[in-house]
């Protein structure tokens, strides 16, 4: 992996001596858009990208008005702002360039208004349990699982000895994204507003739902904290295999970069609830804002990496570098070209052969503020974690007041 992060760090630099109007520079989080760039670069001879790191390209984009970049691609482009801020990409689709065709049709509309694309969907992910592989044959769907079968199936998996729970099935406070996910699912709706919206009486009634799912199953949350004290100085991944655990929550970024000793012996499902399959929210977009100097360049690049044929070809150059053992698919996600994902991707992923739920199953995200990662992380997930371990809301500190507290002091 050192060598791997050596290898890109002297890509981007050389990267980012490229210029000149047939150069488009492209600001990301991701650093492997710096292999991609170099593949581009190698693949023909009219048109270079340079490659820019940023941790939030979008709020760069804000402070960098007359001196944009030509192409961003990172998480949190499509907000209040998209309109004014990149160019309309319908100009992409048609013969011989993009078909609207190839992309997962719910996916593709996250980056437009009204009528107009302005952004590009990249790539995506989905919220699966993982299992040994011989319980399998228990559950009852070959690629789904919903909340009431993870419930009655950790309940019969239960084993007490003296009080004290030795096997546990699956506990929704182990952990916080799977709070929000039950939460999304439940209608809880967070969305960008002044900063941010929700539906209080979903969000609610999700948070007593699995409250209530640690009391009839597991007791109560001092059993349950208690058994994790106990056992999960190990990853959850192990404690699976070892007959300790039934299930555990993982996104499919991270359930298929694991190594394949543990791989092997584990299988997964896709979380579903009332036919729908939640999109995490960080989905990767591209967009090329208005101001952009070398947009004939910057689609130029759009219109080489939208290719089915260029993303097989850089599946294959991800693994021959072995970049894909620390990065899933194609930045970190599945395609959101369909034929990709469904046809090629599992000649990379075994696994996935046949496992992919409809695309009329995907539930996309909600349009979210720009600082949402930070906002999640320090006012939305604390608030669930305290939440879900009381039977009705504490109202001495709601999440409003968490939200404006933190607020005042991260303007």
């Amino acid at each position: 992996m050192r060598y791997l992060k050596g290898g890109i760090l002297l890509i981007c630099v050389f990267l980012a001596s490229c210029s000149g109007s047939k150069t488009a520079q492209i600001w990301t989080d991701r650093p492997e858009f710096a292999v991609y760039g170099e593949y581009f670069n190698t693949s023909q001879d009219e048109f270079k990208v340079s490659i820019k790191y940023h941790a939030f390209p979008a709020e760069e984009l804000k402070k960098s008005f007359n001196n944009p970049p030509d192409i961003i691609a990172g998480s949190w482009l499509k907000n209040s702002l998209t309109e004014t801020s990149f160019q309309p990409l319908n100009r992409l689709f048609g013969k011989n360039r993009l078909s609207q065709d190839d992309f997962y049709p719910r996916i593709l509309a996250i980056g437009q208004i009204e009528k107009d694309q302005y952004l590009l969907p990249v790539s995506f992910n989905i919220p699966a349990l993982i299992f040994s592989r011989g319980r399998g044959p228990d559950l009852s769907n070959s690629f789904t699982i919903d909340f009431n079968e993870i419930r009655k199936l950790s309940k019969n998996f239960n084993t007490e000895t003296r009080g004290a729970y030795t096997r546990m099935g699956f506990s929704p406070l182990w952990n916080d994204d799977f709070l929000l996910t039950a939460a999304i699912m439940s209608g809880a709706s967070f969305r960008e507003a002044m900063p941010l919206a929700w539906d209080a009486a979903a969000l609610d009634g999700s948070m007593e739902a699995l409250y209530n799912w640690t009391k009839e199953i597991n007791t109560d949350f001092q059993a349950e904290e208690d058994f994790t004290f106990k056992y999960f100085f190990e990853p959850p991944e192990k404690l699976i295999l070892g007959g300790r655990i039934l299930f555990s929550y993982m996104e499919s970024r991270n359930l298929f970069i694991l190594g394949s000793d543990v791989k092997n012996n584990l299988d997964f499902r896709w979380i579903i609830e009332q036919t729908r399959v939640p999109i995490t929210e960080d989905i990767l977009l591209m967009g090329i804002p208005k101001r952009s100097k070398s947009t004939k360049a910057a689609k130029a690049f759009l219109l080489w990496f939208f290719k089915i044929d260029n993303q097989r070809l850089l599946l294959e150059y991800s693994k021959s570098i072995r970049l894909s053992e620390n990065i899933f698919g194609i930045s970190g996600g599945f395609s959101s070209l369909s034929p990709v994902t469904e046809l090629i991707f599992p000649r990379f992923y075994p696994e996935l052969l046949g496992r992919m739920p409809p695309s009329e199953n995907f539930m996309p995200p909600n349009i979210l503020p720009g600082n949402w990662i930070a906002m999640k992380e320090r006012v939305v997930l604390p608030y669930l974690h305290d939440r879900v371990r009381k039977e009705v809301a504490d109202d001495t500190y709601p999440l409003e007041r968490r939200l404006s507290d933190w607020m005042r002091t991260n303007r």
